[in-house]
């Protein structure tokens, strides 16, 4: 059974299938979730195969060492589990937890336009960095930007990140387009 009547947009990545574990069918994901264990919380993912969206169910799923592992129903065997080898792990967005105000989900800010507190255009957000101390937007110019340049600008909201706008599409910076 495949899922036509999500829309790429209605999708969030929270992983991707890895390597084969063990002879029993099971599989090591990488978790793109915080903590990564919460990825486990969902137990029916959607994955890609053959240009569809299938839904795949969860029958159990463990930290191990310092990943985790997951037993797909219906996989069986390493042969199977290796069939699934770098797809990634989908849900639908509304299946996500409410968050608090003036918190967003990576994939919220994801195709943003960023502008400056002056109005310039400074590209658009291409994807996130974890750091450590902070994380990073990663901003790359467009055609109709100040420049083609790529930038690394700090998720710092109230000191860098002025205002984030989902509706309208843009975020607003505290940022020297020379930087």
């Amino acid at each position: 059974m495949s899922v036509n009547s999500e829309k790429q947009e209605d999708l969030v990545v929270l992983g991707r299938f890895t390597a084969p574990y063990g002879i029993k069918g099971w599989i090591k994901i990488h978790s793109y979730t915080e903590p990564m264990e919460n990825i486990l919380n969902y137990n029916s993912w959607l994955v890609e195969s053959g240009g569809q969206k299938v839904p795949v169910r969860l029958e159990a799923g463990k930290r191990h060492g310092k990943g985790l592992i997951a037993k797909l129903a219906g996989v069986n065997t390493p042969e199977e589990a290796k069939l699934w080898h770098g797809r990634e792990i989908m849900v639908p967005q509304t299946e996500l937890p409410d968050l608090e105000t003036g918190e967003y989900y990576w994939s919220q800010l994801e195709n943003l336009l960023v502008y400056t507190e002056s109005g310039v255009l400074l590209g658009r957000v291409s994807h996130l960095m974890e750091t450590g101390a902070n994380d990073v937007l990663v901003v790359k110019g467009t055609a109709e930007s100040i420049d083609r340049e790529q930038r690394l600008i700090p998720w710092l909201p109230d000191q860098v990140v002025k205002e984030v706008d989902l509706d309208s599409g843009l975020m607003r910076v505290d940022w020297d387009p020379d930087f």
